[in-house]
Order: structure tokens, then C-alpha cells, then sequence
């Protein structure tokens, strides 16, 4: 059973203390108990007074003091002091330190507890479109979507990806008509890459060719009634794209398997059903031939309604019938209690009249939290959209594979011998890099991709973590080789030992700030200030050279910074090599 966090029980005593000094029921999360910054001279610091002050009608710093003298912390910290407006500053005990990490070396989960109320939780991520390479477009979705999965299910919840293929509509008659058209359509087999080629004649075509765009629209007609050749064809473009996708998620190294594929087909046969409930519910407005429904409170520019096109004119449906359609099967079929949509901010207004649609035909309830996870996107040094120079988009395959080549010249001036060995820890440093720039940032921002300063030893970068781990590693197989080993009673006796067990304690309450609001950069900037800790330990502090019990509990140190590392940086997707 792991131990509460820090913040956590500190927290549950302000909330007796208020009840007991002002009658006032509080929440935990309401008692405001976060870390302290390096050097302010407490731990950690409860901000309780301000936030009740003009509630109770009295003057924080008075508040304060209520909550101060009916605090019973004194097993965990010295006497809490008052700072500023009301600040309640707390210092922890060192023995209580020392004692919680002894704790941690035995608890697998590092202090992190698992979910109380355990859920199937969906996540949509990725979605790449049939016939079309991954590009870096695709990029921040698979990793941020995978990180949070992982996030999830390590918590205890029951996780299932869903990979949302765009495999169906208009764009599917358009190419497989073009391939008609030349001759194609007849080859046994095509690549990624001629569909790709394929796709954008066709695309071009449509656009200028009346003739043909109706004839492709017949043959989406086509493809949903099931026509015979049609989907034939149609079947051969979505396995060799699935190919080409799985390559790439096994290259990135990411958790979405052929099982996780939920793509826009396997709703076809429901959205017929959707219209007609969303019908008998009185939802609909037929709008110049379409059937539409208009959730409230969405306008356009000029203040009119927006829509959700749900049926097409020629009786056709939408993307929007295929998100309410996923939607109401991931609630009413799987049973589902989370659903989690990581794609792009530009979608917030979809997602958004979607829910709000889902919520009128009575899909999503109150018991279901439905989220569009936003990012932004990933530029360029020029500070704009990362294109090649012809001025396409950057193929993933090709960036990731630019990712390894540059961590293995970076292995190469490091003198590490070529083989088998230095291809993978440069896989691993380079696949690393480019998850870890994307994760760091917070998600809703945009983000320039830079390899130099991804692959730099210094700053947050995952090679820095991954860095600091090895050398942790390196200690500890050191002092093996000489029969020392870590122990459980530890003895902070150095600022820099004390500084980095009370970061180490800090994990459980990382993780939980990552995903109150889904923002994995919460976790990469906790465990790069780990690794900044154990660099300054490892400078000031010995160990090897320490006498027999320092030593011991300086080797305990460093066991628990190396599974800590590893430990956060597996749950965002990234190897920590042993070696570096």
C-alpha cells in the first residue's frame, strides 16, 4: 500500500484545523498545499488563509494564525510558520524524510497510489487518414496521446486506445475513381507512397473537373452499399495503409496496436440509426435539403446558429454523424466513463457542439467526462508550420529516422564502439528526443523543432534525464563490484541529500498535477528538476569515497532517483537506457 503524498497529508490536517478553528468545511484541494521553490527555507506552503478570508470576514494573516494553532503536524514538521498575507510555510522533519524514502525503496509504485475509483477510460489519438503517409501533423497526437494512456492505465484505470482512421467518404471515391481512370486499379500492389501520389492528382482533379467529382461521389454511393469492386479496392488501400502505420507506431514506440483501430467504417452501419434517434428526439432541423441539429449556444460570426451536418442532401452523412455515432457506442456499448479526444486545438469548436449534441439525445451524462485534449502545432526554426522545402509536409518516418542517425553521430563522438548495442541506445536516445521536445511543452502551445537542442546534454532534454539516470546506474553497478549496496535507514546530512529525497517524495504529486488538466509536460518538468537535484548531490556529496553507512544511504539515494527517472520517463513512452 503506498504511502499518501506529502502535499496530500498535509493537506487533509489544514482541512481539520479550519473545520476546528473556524467551522468551515473545506476540501483538500481546496487547502492550496503545494511545494516550495529551491531556496525559499520551507517545503512546502498552504495558501488555505487567502483563499478564505472574505468568506470568513477576517484578515488572512489572522486566519492564519486560527489555522496554524489547531494544525497537528508535529510528527511530519517543525512548527509551521506564517509568511507575507498569511502564507502557512512548513518545514519537514528530516527523520521524517529520511524515513518516507526508506519507504519508497520498498513500494514498486514509488508512493504513487492507485485510482480509488477505477474506470474504463477511452482515448482517441493519432487518426491518421488512409492512402496518406503519417507526417509530422500526426506527431503530437500519437505521443500526447500515448503518454496519457499510459498515465491512466499506470494509475489503475481500464485504458483502450481507439485509433479513429479516416478510411471513409468522399476522398475514398475520389482516389479509387482516379485509379479506375488509369488503369491502376487492376495492380496487385501499391506502396504508401504511389497512394500518397495518387491521393493528390485525384485531389486535383476533383477540384478542377466537374465530371469526375460527380462520378466520385457515386462511387462513395457505391462504397456504402457495399458495391463489390468497390470495395475491393477500397480494401487493399486501408491494409497497405495499415502497414505503413504500424511500421511507424513500432519505429515511435508507442502502445496502438491493429486492435486499437477504430476507424470512421466501423461506424458506417449506425449512422443511419443515430439520424433516426436524433430524429425521434426532436433534434433535427432540416436546413436547405440537409438534416442538421443545432446545439445551443453555438453562433457563427454574424450570429447565427451553427450546425452539425448530420445528413448530406444527397442523403450522405458526415463527420459529424461519425463523432456522435463513436461516441454514443463508446458510452452505451463499451460502457465507457472517460473519453479523451487528443486532437487539435483547431477542433475545440467541433468536439465541443458534439458534446453538446451527445448530451441533448441523453448519450453523455453527467457520470461520463468527455474532453478534447488541444495542442498546439510543431514549427520550424523560421517559426513556422515544419514543411520540407518544396514546401510538404515533413514525413514522420523520415523525421524519426533523422532522430536515430543524429543520436548515433552523437554515440560516435562520445567514443561508443558501433554494433548492435549503439544502434539501439541511439534509437532510444533518438526516439527519446523527439517524444520528450513534444511532451515537455505544455500541449496547448506551439512548439519549434529543433534537433540540436532536443539532442543537448544540458537542459530539459530527455538525454539529460536519460544522462543523470546513467549515472546513478553507474554508481550503483560501481559499488556492487565492491560488495556495497543501498540501505533503508537513510541520513541526510548534506543540503543536496535533503533537497533531492524531498524532490524524490514529490512524484505521486507530479503525476496527479499532469493529469488533473492532461498536461504530461507537468511530469517532464518534475523530472527534470529530480535530475537537476541529483546532479548537485552527485557533485557535493561523495559516495563511493563515504564511509560504510553514508555510503550505504548515499547508494539508497541514488536506487531511488534511478527508478524514479525511469519510472516517469516510462510512463511517457521513453527509454532510460542503464548506459549512456
Amino acid at each position: 500500500m503506498s504511502a499518501p503524498d506529502v502535499a496530500t497529508e498535509i493537506a487533509s490536517r489544514v482541512v481539520s484545523a479550519v473545520k476546528d478553528g473556524l467551522d468551515i468545511e473545506i476540501s483538500p484541494e481546496q487547502a492550496l498545499v503545494r511545494p516550495a521553490g529551491p531556496g525559499r527555507g520551507w517545503d512546502y506552503q498552504s495558501n488555505v488563509a487567502m483563499g478564505l478570508a472574505k468568506r470568513a470576514g477576517v484578515p488572512s494573516r489572522d486566519l492564519a494564525g486560527t489555522v496554524v494553532d489547531r494544525l497537528h503536524v508535529e510528527d511530519i514538521s517543525e512548527l509551521p510558520t506564517i509568511g507575507g498575507p498569511g502564507f502557512i510555510n512548513f518545514r519537514l522533519h528530516d527523520r521524517w524524510i529520511e524515513d518516507e524514502l526508506g519507504t519508497r525503496l520498498d513500494d514498486d509504485r514509488l508512493g504513487i497510489a492507485a485510482a480509488a475509483d477505477p474506470r474504463l477510460v477511452v482515448v482517441d489519438y493519432s487518426a491518421p487518414n488512409v492512402a496518406k503517409e503519417m507526417h509530422v501533423g500526426h506527431l503530437r497526437s500519437t505521443i500526447i496521446g500515448d503518454a496519457i494512456t499510459r498515465l491512466r492505465r499506470f494509475c489503475g484505470h481500464d485504458v483502450l486506445p481507439q485509433n479513429h482512421l479516416g478510411d471513409w467518404g468522399t476522398p475514398f471515391g475520389m482516389l479509387i475513381e482516379h485509379m479506375n481512370d488509369r488503369g491502376w486499379a487492376d495492380e496487385p500492389e501499391h506502396s504508401i507512397g504511389d497512394l500518397n501520389g495518387f491521393y493528390r492528382s485525384a485531389r486535383e482533379k476533383f477540384d478542377r473537373d466537374p465530371g469526375f467529382a460527380e462520378r466520385s461521389r457515386a462511387r462513395v454511393v457505391a462504397l456504402q452499399e457495399g458495391d463489390e469492386a468497390t470495395l475491393r479496392l477500397w480494401q487493399g488501400l486501408v491494409e497497405e495503409s495499415e502497414r505503413h502505420f504500424e511500421a511507424v507506431y513500432r519505429k515511435l514506440g508507442v502502445l496502438l496496436e491493429h486492435e486499437h483501430l477504430a476507424p470512421e467504417s466501423l461506424y458506417n452501419d449506425q449512422l443511419a440509426d443515430v439520424v433516426r434517434e436524433l430524429e425521434e428526439l426532436g433534434l433535427t432541423v432540416e436546413d436547405d435539403g440537409a438534416t442538421c441539429v443545432f446545439p445551443p449556444g453555438f453562433t457563427g460570426r454574424t450570429g447565427e446558429p451553427m450546425p452539425l451536418i448530420v445528413r448530406k442532401r444527397d442523403g450522405g452523412y458526415t463527420y459529424d454523424t461519425t463523432d456522435l455515432a463513436a461516441i454514443r457506442y463508446r458510452i452505451r456499448d463499451l460502457h465507457a466513463r472517460q473519453l479523451l479526444y487528443v486532437v487539435g486545438a483547431p477542433q475545440r469548436m467541433h468536439f465541443e457542439m458534439v458534446f453538446a449534441a451527445a448530451r441533448q439525445a441523453g448519450w453523455l451524462t453527467d457520470e461520463v467526462d468527455a474532453r478534447h485534449i488541444g495542442f498546439g502545432s510543431v514549427l520550424g526554426e523560421d517559426g513556422k508550420m515544419l514543411r520540407t522545402r518544396a514546401g510538404t509536409p515533413v514525413r514522420l518516418a523520415e523525421l524519426l529516422d533523422e532522430a536515430i542517425e543524429r543520436a548515433e553521430g552523437l554515440l560516435e563522438e562520445r567514443g561508443v564502439a558501433p554494433g548492435a548495442d549503439r544502434s539501439r541506445l541511439a534509437r532510444d536516445i533518438g526516439i527519446g528526443a523527439v517524444k520528450y521536445a513534444d511532451l515537455s511543452t505544455d500541449r496547448e502551445r506551439d512548439y519549434v523543432f529543433s534537433f540540436d537542442r532536443m539532442l543537448a546534454l544540458d537542459g530539459n532534454t530527455s538525454v539529460y534525464l536519460q544522462y543523470a539516470n546513467a549515472r546513478a546506474r553507474s554508481v550503483l553497478a560501481r559499488a556492487a563490484e565492491g560488495g556495497a549496496a543501498p540501505r533503508r535507514r537513510l541520513s541526510l546530512v548534506h543540503p543536496a541529500e535533503r533537497d533531492l529525497g524531498l524532490r524524490l517524495l514529490q512524484l505521486p504529486a507530479a503525476l496527479e498535477d499532469a493529469l488533473d488538466d492532461m498536461r504530461p509536460h507537468k511530469l517532464c518538468t518534475y523530472l527534470f528538476e529530480t535530475a537537476v537535484a541529483y546532479t548537485a548531490f552527485y557533485e557535493h556529496c561523495p559516495v563511493l569515497t563515504a564511509d560504510d553507512a553514508l555510503r550505504a544511504s548515499r547508494l539508497a539515494l541514488c536506487e531511488l532517483t534511478s527508478r524514479t527517472i525511469t519510472r516517469g520517463l516510462d510512463l511517457l513512452g521513453i527509454a532510460a537506457p542503464p548506459q549512456l
